[in-house]
């Protein structure tokens, strides 16, 4: 009888505690944009300087009382703040993480500036396989991707330091990877700003390095002072009638492949191996999901997945390195090396030959 009572009892503690977290979803959109307003109005910053009675916020702010009672009720359900003994409110350590943490930073600006209102269009670009989010707030466009350098201000440097975050600290190790190959050039192909070739410059100021990028880019990254000594190649590579150049020596490709669906993958693989020299070693830099030490970065890139859909291109996603294995497989490439656990993020660097 004890044990059937304790059954009950479990079940129901079970069924409030999904219902909780149900209710937390269905107003996560409202809160997310509370916690931007948190972080616009200072209160945020406020209440990791020190303990905050209501009427220090409003007083120090030059906040309604209205504004200051609501946001820190959410708040305090929300664990971005904490009510002390004596009334006064403390940031929690999740609520410090968006003022100091920056993997957290750099997520929540993407989401809010880039991603938000675009993913309310996300069952039509399923549906349609096409970027409907960008369409209906951005512009007409097959991919976002011709039109970052256009986007507003605030959403393109949100675009670019998320892009940037992830990928930027593995460079010096890569270099130094594909360099004891002794490649006589390296193609980086969706080269977008350069990063990758300043960390090469920086090692070797005569290395031969092109760059292949969407005219749009190519047109911007060629005036930059740091890579006069770069070669310029621009290409679409959704156009098959574009042609790759000869490639030779090292192909490049960091966290770009990730850009396209499989279909689109597999037909960029194989151009790149039918116009590769024998002995050309292509390069692919990942973060796939399942390489993950950490359930907040394997959280964190899963969820990108939806931005491609309803924002970038409509057809792509973060992938696992196993899908990525059976592309290449199918690519006439093969796999000859894999380099895990690179940078921060657990990037995976795998390694290719012709077949």
């Amino acid at each position: 009888m004890n044990e059937l009572k304790y059954r009950r009892k479990n079940r129901k503690h079970s069924t409030i505690s999904a219902l909780t977290q149900a209710q937390q979803t269905a107003f996560a959109p409202l809160t997310f944009q509370a916690i931007g307003t948190m972080l616009d109005l200072g209160i945020l910053k406020k209440l990791d300087e020190k303990p905050c009675r209501p009427q220090d916020l409003m007083s120090e702010l030059n906040l309604s009382e209205y504004i200051v009672s609501t946001l820190l009720e959410i708040a305090e359900t929300a664990n971005i703040a904490e009510q002390n003994h004596d009334g006064s409110f403390s940031a929690t350590t999740v609520g410090k993480a968006f003022l100091y943490d920056e993997m957290t930073k750099v997520n929540f600006n993407f989401v809010r500036e880039v991603c938000y209102l675009g993913a309310s269009e996300m069952t039509k670009s399923f549906l349609n396989e096409k970027p409907e989010g960008l369409h209906k707030f951005f512009g007409n466009t097959r991919t976002i991707y011709p039109l970052v350098p256009k986007l507003p201000e605030k959403v393109r440097k949100s675009w670019y330091e998320f892009d940037h975050y992830y990928s930027d600290n593995c460079y010096d190790i890569i270099y130094k990877i594909i360099a004891a190959e002794n490649p006589k050039r390296i193609f980086d192909i969706g080269a977008n700003t350069g990063k990758f070739e300043k960390t090469c410059l920086k090692y070797n100021p005569n290395i031969d390095i092109t760059m292949l990028d969407l005219h749009e880019n190519i047109e911007i990254v060629s005036r930059d002072k740091e890579l006069q000594t770069c070669k310029f190649h621009a290409i679409d590579v959704l156009d098959e009638t574009q042609k790759f150049p000869q490639l030779s020596g090292a192909v490049f490709m960091s966290q770009f492949l990730d850009c396209f669906a499989k279909q689109q993958i597999i037909s960029i693989l194989t151009r790149i191996s039918e116009n590769s020299e024998e002995n050309t070693l292509v390069y692919i830099l990942e973060p796939f999901t399942d390489n993950q030490q950490f359930e907040g970065a394997r959280y964190s890139l899963v969820h990108t997945s939806l931005y491609f859909t309803c924002m970038a291109n409509g057809n792509s996603k973060m992938y696992k390195q196993t899908e990525m294995e059976e592309m290449i497989e199918q690519s006439g490439l093969k796999l000859k090396n894999t380099y895990t656990g690179i940078g921060a993020h657990d990037y995976t660097l795998l390694e290719c030959v012709k077949k």
